[in-house]
């Protein structure tokens, strides 16, 4: 089966479950226009604050599917 999972994705899960860090914070944002709630990891660089989204919530326009379009509840 095919995966839609990056390295990326893996590296950012986990730093957030391994409780090694402590630069993460939910951040109220959109996706596509809306509402949305990120976790964005803050790092300070410079003086300035870079804010690297790693995860989005699913908004009510999102279609959550596995690769053969089964939605995630189980629903058809």
């Amino acid at each position: 089966m095919s995966t839609h999972i990056t390295s990326d994705h893996v590296s950012a899960f986990e730093a957030l479950t391994s409780g090694e860090y402590s630069n993460f914070a939910l951040l109220s944002c959109h996706v596509n226009g809306a509402p949305a709630a990120a976790i964005v990891a803050v790092t300070e660089d410079a003086g300035e604050y870079r804010i690297t989204p790693l995860f989005v919530s699913v908004t009510p326009d999102m279609a959550l599917t596995d690769h053969d379009g089964v939605p995630a509840e189980g629903a058809s």
